[in-house]
């Protein structure tokens, strides 16, 4: 005898059951899984709905049994509890996916209440995760409502939560991602390949909007506070007002408000607190790029600053150039704060013209953080697709061959090579671009010593103008120039950035200058009245010193 067995979603299912040639049909009623809402507390507060159906003494399990409601319905006290997971379990989402795993597997086979504290579908974890499951098995599911936390919540703080947009949120959800283990030690983290420390995973997105009210609940306990607020502390400022409302609905009802670095000093936070932080003014929104948009925007709208709603973008270029320049200066420097603020001048002016672009009808910031976001996945098949790669190399061949596809795609198609190097770079860094890609087509020196040849070849060709002679200025400039172009060649050989050694370069003759300069005037002089001999002692002491500073620091 065999049996063929297909399932509905409804209360019920067929059943087909063949014996030689003869076939019965036979209708079974499926169990049900009842969700059930506790309400937020109070017993008096439980649905008569919920009444009823309890009173039918079901199998009943329950979320945990550390609950105003449960405490007094002594029928409710002896059902089985998930409390002794919150113990147990690693983290908070492995909890959940238990609690789902074991209340599907139960009620596949027999009928089944699982109650929770308030209303099964607002703002509770584990029936998130019961649901699709429940689906899947083709379980039915009955739900009981419950009177939710957020009614007595928004009662204590006087609120009306469609009024204000107010956005619910579990405080675990706050709780940041576990890190991704790599496969490999060369998969690890920038920051673990370069040394600096642990890789610690940003929480992104960012659940919540700060310019928007919020409501976290569940603040279980001081540890899931303390997670919380750090979280938090990425987008509110540290003393940005928290209303702590502990056992709404209920005689002990208490309402206190804390600035947010303290949430986490409370020592009686349980389940039953929910935290309500008000909405930041767009202004106040300093730790959120929409923030300072606003403060763009507004720069650039209606009785803006006169000055930046005269700018144009042809007369936004100079500015651009400059804090590249100072993004730059900050990197060489090794100053992590400067570093900070030269990148928000530069992110100033990306957002100025899209804001100028947005006015003009023709793009906004949305098209350029779309345009990046795609490019990004697009280009690294390795990491957000199937595609495996042995090295960086095999990275950057497939860097450039997916370019291509993208330019014939738009239909663009480039003459050379060479195409595709910015004309606004400085010279320098134009040449060692320029190599580099003629190189990708092996128009290139076999080997290093080919590179110190061509550069004592330049070398001797310039030596060999005479440079006093005003007839041949012209050549003097192009051999000097060819002399470069090869150093720039030999930078990329040995994998320097060109531009950036000699802009250290120039920074370190600035540093030692200065230095001398100050030197001189403590011996009672100035650079001016000293000769060749004496400069060049206090030029050795200057570099003297920087060494030993160095040194210094590297202990």
């Amino acid at each position: 005898m065999s049996k063929v067995e297909w399932m509905q979603p409804v209360s019920f299912r067929f059943i087909l059951w063949c014996s030689g040639s003869c076939c019965y049909l036979r209708e079974d009623i499926m169990p049900t899984l009842t969700l059930l809402g506790l309400g937020p507390g109070p017993a008096e507060l439980l649905t008569e709905q919920a009444r009823a159906h309890l009173a039918t003494n079901p199998v009943l399990w329950l979320r945990t049994r550390i609950h105003p409601t449960v405490a007094a319905l002594p029928t409710l006290a002896t059902a089985r509890s998930f409390d002794a997971l919150y113990e147990s379990a690693s983290d908070f989402a492995t909890m959940y996916a238990m609690i789902a795993h074991e209340v599907v597997t139960y009620s596949a086979d027999a009928d089944l209440t699982y109650a929770v504290p308030g209303h099964p579908l607002v703002a509770e974890a584990t029936t998130r995760a019961i649901l699709p499951l429940a689906r899947e098995r083709g379980i039915t599911v009955r739900l009981i409502a419950g009177l939710s936390f957020v009614e007595p919540v928004c009662n204590a703080l006087q609120l009306d939560p469609f009024g204000q947009g107010l956005q619910l949120l579990d405080a675990l959800d706050l709780m940041p991602p576990p890190a991704e283990q790599p496969t490999n030690a060369a998969a690890r983290a920038w920051c673990e390949l370069q040394h600096v420390g642990p890789y610690q995973p940003p929480l992104l997105p960012f659940p919540l909007v700060p310019t928007q009210p919020a409501l976290l609940i569940q603040l279980y306990n001081r540890r899931v506070a303390s997670e919380a607020k750090l979280s938090l502390l990425a987008r509110y400022p540290a003393d940005h007002p928290v209303s702590l409302v502990l056992h709404a609905g209920l005689p002990e009802e208490q309402l206190r408000v804390v600035p947010l670095h303290e949430i986490d000093h409370q020592t009686d936070l349980d389940h039953l607190t929910a935290a309500y932080l008000p909405a930041l003014a767009p202004h106040a929104a300093v730790r959120e790029i929409e923030g300072v948009q606003w403060v763009t925007a507004r720069l650039l709208g209606p009785n803006g600053c006169p000055w930046d709603r005269q700018q144009t973008p042809t007369s936004l270029r100079q500015f651009l150039l400059e804090e590249t320049y100072e993004v730059l200066e900050a990197l060489d420097e090794g100053d992590p704060h400067s570093l900070s603020e030269e990148l928000g001048d530069l992110l100033l002016q990306i957002l100025m013209h899209s804001e100028l672009a947005r006015q003009s009808g023709t793009f906004d910031f949305s098209d350029v953080t779309t345009h990046i976001t795609e490019k990004l996945i697009r280009r690294h098949p390795h990491v957000f697709g199937d595609l495996a790669v042995s090295d960086s190399a095999e990275v950057l061949r497939n860097w450039d061959a997916i370019k291509q596809q993208e330019h014939a795609a738009q239909g663009k198609q480039r003459k050379s090579i060479l195409d595709g190097v910015p004309k606004g770079l400085p010279a320098l860094a134009t040449a060692q671009q320029l190599t580099h890609k003629a190189a990708k087509v092996d128009f290139d020196w076999p080997d290093l010593a080919g590179i110190w040849d061509k550069i004592e070849e330049e070398l001797g060709e310039l030596r060999a103008v005479n440079a006093n002679d005003p007839a041949q200025r012209d050549q003097l400039q192009e051999e000097f120039g060819d002399v470069l172009f090869s150093l720039a060649n030999l930078a990329r050989w040995l994998d320097l950035d060109g531009e950036t050694a000699l802009r250290e370069a120039n920074a370190k003759f600035r540093r030692r200058f200065v230095r001398i300069e100050e030197l001189a005037g403590q011996e009672d002089g100035d650079l001016t009245s000293l000769d060749l001999q004496a400069k060049d002692r206090l030029w050795e002491q200057a570099k003297y010193e920087e060494r030993q500073h160095k040194t210094g620091s590297e202990k």
